[in-house]
């Protein structure tokens, strides 16, 4: 098997401008088979999938993809550093495929290449630089973005890919192919009409942020994605199964945090210099998760940032936890396929036998005995139990176990 293309996204939900990137990729490469993977019912800003996992995969499948897999909620939910290297070692554990592509505002890889493998060396140099900026009380985004700047002095090309959140998130999987030694070859095709959080619409495109807050409005976005998204969009919000955002689960977010001790507190991914007693305190004083978030969030601690770590508290993720996922390779947990797709899961096994291969939940667990993939699986199972609270009707518990693969 030859010519295999993978992507990673969010889909959230998939729209017209990632149609075109999959269509501009498959051009591009001459890939026979394409597989994505997409982060599961709550995504990487610290907020919630507008739709489930399993509508994702079916409107990645009608748009042309042969196999969906999903990013273990850990990763998807995790800084951007650990999102792209959690994705990376899924697709090298594949043992198949020829190419990634992801899409950028900057539009070229060569750029992207020098800043990753600058980052993945990063000089002693730099690392002062970051360490000096950090004290002034900016975010480490932030502070790696200014210290890069003034280590690669004003080059116009390096600025621009270190001000947009593709270019940043591409240089990361640059950054993790490189860590672990990826033997597929790296593609971007440049985002056009619409940025990242841009509210324009042009030629049909429009950022997912945007199609989401025309959702919420109840605008008709019916010329901005796939037939079969707008469908699936239509079904899900007449059965009451749109969760639009995080503040649906704000009295269950309030409550996880105001029975956790300080150091329970303290021990979740990504709090550090004290945060804990900064949202102990909020906590205590807040009735909405808005006014929390006010509360908490700085120069230092971007809101984005206080999201991850809200929903750290209600899925239960610890440091621990964030820790052991730096060190293992995760499973392949598989959302959908086409008969391409089948073909796909045939290979991997025959490539990688000892690739862990879910398309049972239940089988999984009963017959894994890796303990640290459990715990991983255990938490992607929590995170959809408490996305189905945000139902409006019949709310349904264990669809890990029960929901099937989407095969088409």
């Amino acid at each position: 098997m030859s010519g295999i293309l993978a992507v990673i996204s969010e889909y959230n939900p998939f729209h017209n401008g990632h149609l075109k990137h999959l269509t501009f990729s498959k051009q591009l490469t001459k890939a026979d088979f394409s597989l994505a993977i997409i982060t599961g019912n709550f995504v990487q800003r610290g907020d919630t999938s507008l739709v489930d996992k399993w509508t994702k995969a079916e409107m990645a499948l009608a748009a042309g993809f042969d196999m969906v897999l999903e990013l273990p909620t850990i990763y998807a939910i995790s800084s951007a550093e650990n999102f792209a290297e959690g994705a990376i070692k899924i697709l090298n554990s594949l043992g198949i495929v020829d190419f990634l592509s992801f899409g950028s505002e900057l539009g070229q890889i060569e750029p992207l290449n020098d800043l990753a493998h600058l980052l993945y060396k990063e000089p002693k140099e730099l690392s002062y630089l970051i360490h000096q900026h950090l004290k002034t009380g900016v975010s480490y985004p932030r502070a790696r973005e200014m210290a890069l700047t003034q280590f690669l002095g004003e080059n116009a090309t390096y600025k621009q890919a270190l001000t947009n959140p593709n270019n940043i998130l591409g240089i990361e999987y640059l950054k993790a192919m490189k860590k672990y030694k990826s033997t597929f070859k790296p593609i971007t095709i440049k985002r056009e009409y619409a940025e990242h959080h841009s509210d324009t619409i042009k030629k049909g495109i429009a950022s997912s942020t945007t199609i989401r807050a025309m959702l919420q409005k109840g605008k008709n976005i019916h010329t901005l994605v796939p037939f079969e998204t707008y469908e699936l969009l239509e079904k899900q919000k007449q059965e009451g199964k749109i969760v639009p955002n995080l503040a649906v689960f704000e009295k269950e977010i309030l409550y996880a945090l105001r029975v956790m001790t300080l150091p329970e507190i303290a021990a979740l991914p990504e709090v550090s210099e004290g945060l804990e007693n900064k949202i102990k305190m909020a906590v205590n004083h807040c009735n909405h998760l808005s006014d929390l978030l006010a509360k908490i969030k700085s120069k230092r601690f971007t809101a984005t940032r206080i999201q991850r770590i809200l929903l750290y508290a209600l899925l239960h993720i610890t440091q621990k936890d964030m820790n052991v996922s730096k060190k293992i390779i995760p499973y392949v947990r598989v959302l959908g396929f086409n008969k391409h797709g089948k073909k796909i899961i045939s290979a991997i096994a025959k490539q990688n036998p000892k690739t862990h291969i879910i398309i049972s939940v239940n089988q999984f667990m009963e017959n894994n005995t890796d303990a640290h993939l459990k715990n991983m699986l255990s938490k992607d199972i929590l995170a959809t139990n408490i996305y189905t609270l945000g139902y409006q009707n019949e709310p349904e518990a264990n669809l890990d176990y029960t929901h099937k693969v989407i095969d088409v």
